[in-house]
């Protein structure tokens, strides 16, 4: 083969394979960020996705924008409707209490793990996301606390020396995450999280393992009671049952 045929031939796999490789790295980017914006509530339930805003916001094809669509379908975040077009999942009532119910068995065994492998760094860092949290409390940022609730549950996790179970509650904790941001802004609700997390750590910082599992039952305790009592949801947000979502006939109008 001649050298200016060799290096065009070369060119062209290497072309064919730069596509290949970056497709689905472009496809994990958008996944990435729409779950992002999702999950924060930058994108609400109900919003529409459209394939061509998406790939203009972006900069990709429709093969990258149709994967990371599809992977969020399958994470129950999209509900893709043919006639109508694809949209912010609501939160299933069934499967966020699922969810919170899961998650309660696993905190609760990790915070008794973690009272018995306490140190004093440990609770330093405990001490100081409740400073973190009353600060956000005091400024009013909802979403810096949403995030420092979540550090405060996953410290525990690293305490106990099991970070593979936070892993676990992240992939099952999706909807609940939303559900909170929803709900964090009630009036006098961050005042009582940092109550609550403020008893785990009392009981961790006195070695006292079976406190410090009663006040997290009690903290995800709650919640729990709070998804399962509720009577009024907002219908714009919230559905009964995941496996059926449907679009009211007013709303499938004003999409269409």
């Amino acid at each position: 083969m001649g050298e200016t045929r060799k290096k065009r031939s070369l060119a062209g796999v290497t072309h064919f394979s730069h596509q290949r490789a970056t497709a689905p790295r472009a496809a994990t980017l958008v996944y990435n960020a729409l779950r992002n914006d999702i999950l924060s509530l930058r994108r609400k339930p109900m919003d529409l996705l459209s394939e061509k805003a998406l790939e203009a916001q972006f900069g990709v094809s429709r093969t990258p924008i149709r994967e990371a669509i599809l992977r969020l379908s399958d994470d129950g975040l999209v509900d893709i409707f043919p006639q109508s077009g694809t949209f912010v999942s609501r939160i299933p009532r069934h499967a966020l209490y699922e969810a919170i119910l899961v998650r309660k068995a696993l905190e609760t065994t990790t915070v008794g793990l973690a009272v018995e492998k306490m140190t004093p760094a440990g609770i330093r860092l405990l001490d100081r996301n409740v400073d973190d949290l009353g600060a956000c409390l005091r400024d009013g940022d909802v979403t810096a606390f949403h995030l420092f609730d979540k550090d405060f549950h996953k410290l525990i996790s690293d305490i106990a020396g099991f970070p593979g179970i936070w892993a676990i509650i992240e992939q099952v904790k999706v909807h609940s995450d939303r559900y909170r941001l929803l709900t964090l802004p009630r009036e006098g609700r961050l005042a009582r999280v940092i109550e609550e997390h403020s008893a785990v750590i009392g009981c961790m910082r006195n070695g006292d393992k079976k406190g410090a599992v009663e006040a997290m039952e009690l903290h995800l305790g709650r919640l729990l009671y709070e998804v399962e009592r509720a009577e009024i949801w907002d219908q714009n947000y919230f559905i009964e049952d995941a496996k059926n979502p449907l679009i009211s006939a007013e709303k499938k109008g004003h999409f269409q």
